[in-house]
């Protein structure tokens, strides 16, 4: 045991401190952490707007769009999808459609994307429901 004493020893001892310290010291400008890319709501493609029609039934929506993200009862005839996809170090997407309905049949898509042929709508959907005619 009195080897391990010696010069030598100290010389090992100093270069594993050395090492170990400019490791230390790199580690934290180098590494940064992971952040994952969160994605909320219906993913609402233009393949799958495309697909949509005048009059189709709500069945045919929901297998063509999927199940809305708020389906409101005080607006059956409405339903709502929202998208929100949050990347880090970039701007985030957001998406914002509502299907209108009439009598259960397709009539109106109101929101931020391109709508297809037949179908009526506007670039920003209306955040009410269906206007109230006053009575005199």
């Amino acid at each position: 045991m009195a080897y391990l004493r010696g010069a030598a020893s100290g010389g090992v001892f100093r270069l594993c401190a050395v090492a170990v310290l400019s490791a230390t010291a790199v580690l934290p400008t180098g590494c940064t952490p992971y952040r994952i890319d969160v994605q909320q709501g219906n993913v609402v493609t233009q393949e799958m707007l495309a697909r949509l029609r005048p009059d189709l039934t709500r069945q045919q929506v929901r297998y063509v769009m999927g199940t809305p993200l708020v389906a409101d009862t005080f607006h059956p005839e409405r339903w709502d999808y929202f998208y929100n996809l949050d990347k880090p170090g970039s701007p985030g997407e957001r998406r914002r459609i509502t299907l209108v309905f009439d009598q259960d049949r397709l009539k109106r898509v109101l929101g931020d994307v391109e709508l297809p042929a037949g179908l009526e709508g506007q670039q920003e959907p209306a955040d009410e429901g269906p206007a109230v005619e006053e009575e005199n």
